[in-house]
Order: structure tokens, then sequence, then C-alpha cells
């Protein structure tokens, strides 16, 4: 998500603002007056870990939390097999009988406007070494504009963004006259299933918003991903016999050579797709872990390599997994030592197509002018090169799709951190965006 890998495209003039000055000046100033409560959430959310499958405790929070501001607040659980064959899922690894999703709903009064999900997840990724960070990955260490930890940008931020955002309306006094939801949701890092369950049990509304961390950018378009895990079997022997075997290590990262050709000629379409032409690697082929071996001095008779690759909005996922399988097979036929390991894929995560923002729809159009009125000018657009549970809810579930979020640095790195002036920004966008989306009564109008 760093500003080397997005291309910022066209903006759109900012239309006149929907809600009265003096309405938005109250949302304003009440996202002002509870930020400071923002921050101490968000602090208490970063440090409870929520790693994969542990996301239980954190769930908790996110539940006490809606329940005590009176939402109707649902638990649930996340199992693709009770959805039969439901295209939002893709292929999942882990058991979720330790974790679950959270939505809170708040119904309207009235149901004038339109209906809107606001959607985070609450999973993080490992923090690799502790003692290379700055502070501790969980300690939520605040240092003047910045509040550090795993997590905290990616997304925890956004999901306090969320609630602070609906929070600031019922504090000005105003009702919506349309129902919302707050989805908090898990596995979006390596699945998306979290959220594929939502729309597999109908949890869906006439638009949604996921403020993932994109520096107040407008994400106009995202890439398909798929993830993969590649196992070889080599042939151990003594070093003493060393040509006689067949190295498993070796045989992988030849076969890890070879996928930059593919990496290469996937990144070679770019240009036949709009706002993907200036990304330098929109495939994105990344080799996230690799394991094998037993002795120092065997020839290594096992090793499995996991990944993931991106390919463009509009492309059929399961045809790019079978181009994928079809490579590894050339491959391997024209390299015995590739061949004799035999390379094995299994696909272990998402398995998901990209979705393109229409930059015509009316959620763009009201999106801009709550920007415009927090901000006084419109925000940029970009494509981002990576996997968005938003591609889920476009293309599963067909909703307008917003991803916008707080400025943060060194996500998936050391030293995560989120800009806390950001994150206030955010809040107040969102809440205008939302009341000029569902609408806005004075609060007991309707009696």
């Amino acid at each position: 998500m760093s500003s080397s890998s997005r291309t910022r495209l066209r903006d759109i003039e900012t239309a006149a603002p929907s809600l009265p000055a003096g309405t938005a000046d109250r949302i304003l100033q009440a996202v002002d007056d509870a930020f400071e409560d923002s921050v101490a959430l968000l602090g208490r959310l970063v440090r409870t870990p929520s790693l994969r499958g542990q996301e239980r405790a954190v769930q908790e929070i996110v539940a006490e939390e809606l329940a005590a501001r009176g939402y109707e607040v649902e638990r649930q659980v996340v199992d693709p097999s009770a959805f039969g064959d439901h295209p939002a899922f893709s292929p999942a690894t882990i058991d979720y009988a330790d974790t679950f999703n959270v939505v809170g709903h708040r119904r309207s009064a009235v149901a004038r406007g339109r209906s809107l999900i606001l959607n985070a997840h609450v999973d993080v990724v490992p923090t690799a070494d502790p003692a290379r960070w700055t502070h501790p990955p969980f300690a939520a260490a605040r240092d003047g504009d910045w509040l550090y930890g795993r997590g905290a940008g990616d997304m925890k931020a956004g999901l306090v963004a969320n609630i602070f955002a609906l929070d600031a309306l019922k504090a000005a006094g105003l009702g919506l006259t349309a129902p919302v939801q707050i989805q908090s949701v898990v596995d979006e890092e390596v699945t998306g299933n979290g959220a594929a369950a939502m729309i597999a049990a109908g949890h869906v509304a006439d638009a949604v918003l996921i403020p993932e961390p994109t520096d107040e950018q407008l994400v106009r378009a995202n890439s398909g991903v798929i993830k993969f895990a590649i196992s070889v079997s080599g042939v151990p022997v003594h070093p003493r016999e060393v040509d006689s075997g067949v190295s498993a290590i070796d045989a992988a990262i030849s076969l890890m050579a070879h996928l930059r050709r593919l990496e290469e000629r996937w990144n070679a379409e770019r240009s036949r797709h709009d706002g993907f032409g200036d990304i330098a690697n929109p495939a994105a082929l990344n080799i996230g872990t690799f394991a094998g071996g037993e002795w120092p001095a065997s020839v290594s008779c096992d090793c499995r390599f996991e990944g993931r690759i991106g390919f463009y909005p509009g492309d059929d996922p399961y045809v790019r997994a079978a181009e994928f399988e079809a490579f590894v097979a050339e491959v391997a036929a024209g390299d015995p030592r590739i061949a004799a390991a035999e390379p094995k894929i299994d696909w272990i995560g998402v398995m998901q197509g990209g979705y393109r923002l229409d930059p015509a729809s009316d959620a763009e159009r009201l999106f801009r002018e709550a920007h415009g009125q927090a901000h006084g000018a419109s925000p940029d657009a970009y494509v981002m090169p990576c996997y968005l549970d938003a591609a889920l809810f476009a293309l599963h579930a067909g909703m307008p799709a917003l991803v916008y979020g707080p400025v943060a640095e060194n996500i998936h790195g050391i030293d995560e951190r989120v800009s806390l002036s950001s994150i206030r920004r955010v809040t107040k966008t969102i809440a205008l965006f939302a009341a000029g989306w569902c609408g806005v009564e004075e609060a007991g109008a309707t009696g």
C-alpha cells in the first residue's frame, strides 16, 4: 500500500454538499469531542492480540462495545460448510471453532434512506521479531501523532473510526433513516472467509464502506489474488553420493525462479487494464514462507513454500489458477530435477477476483461530498494491487464497495503505526457519508 505501488487517477470534481452546513458542523464537532475516547478504544484493541484463528478476545471487546451503545449484536460462526458452495468463500486451512464474526445492527424508525454496512477486519499478521520493534508490537505505544502496534493501521483504526462515526451522529442529536450494520470480521488476511460468511448469511446492504489504511484516498480498483502452497519431494542420500539424490530444497528454489517468468507474463498484460498500466508489478508474486530439509548432512527429502500472485479485475480466479497449474506442469516437463521432485500445488487461501468501483455511482458521489465537507477537497483515487474484502461485496452481493481509510505506515512490517490526526479526519468523513447516504433526522422526530 505504499505510494510506489499505487497509481493516482483523474480526480472527480466535488458536488455540492448534501448536508446543511449546520448539521455537518454538529457532526464534525461530535467527532472532535469523542476523539480521545476513540484513541483509548484503539489502544485497547491493539493491546489484544488477534492473530488468525485467535480473534475471539478482541471480538468479545467489539461485541461488548456495540452492545453498550444499544446495537442488536450477533456473534456469527464462520463455517463455510454451512453455506454449501457459495462463491464468496475461498479454500480454508484452519478450523474456525474458536473465533467468530460480530455484527451490530441498528434499525431505523423510518426507512427513507439507503442501508449501509461499515465493515472492518480484526485479524492481524504475525509481528516478525518483536525485538526489532521500537515499541513492543502489542503495547499500543503513543508517540506524538502516531500510535504503534500490530494491527493499529491494518485495520483496527478503521474499525474504531466506523464505531465513532456513528457515535458522532447520535451525539449530534441525529437518527439515521435507514438500517446500518457495523461488521467486525475475521480471516481477511488469508481467505476473506469472515466477510464471505456475512454475505452468505444475507448481511448485505445498499452499500459498504471499508476503512482499510489507504492514506485517505479512495480505491478505484483492486487486484484479484490466489494464494498457493507448493510441496516438492526429494530423494535423500548421504553427501558422499550427493549426485544420486534429488534435493527438494534445490528443486523448490529452481521452481521459484521459474515462477518469476509467470509473474512477468501476467505483468505484461497490465497495459490492457485501466489504472494498472503505471503499476510496476501488479502481479506481485510473493513467496512468504519456505521450509524444508531435516538434517544438515542429508540431501533434503521434502520442501514446501507458500505465496500469492495477483491478476486483474474481470479475470476468473479459477481460470488463473488453472494457468498457474499449467505453468508449473510445463516447467516440470522441461526440467528433469523438478519433475523428479513431483511438485504438488495446494490452494490455501484467497481465490477471488478483483473489482472496480464505478466512478459514476451515487455512492462515490456522496462519499466525495462527505470528504469535501470534512477536508475542503475531493479525495484522490488509486488502484490497489492486493486483495480486499470489498471485492466480495462487489462481486458476490452486487454492492457498491468503498475502500477509504487512514494514513498508516509499515503495515505487515516492523513498527506498524497509524496517524491519529488522520483517524480523526477519516472518522469525520465516514460520519458525513453515513448521514448523507442513509439520511438523518432530528432524534425523536418520529416520536
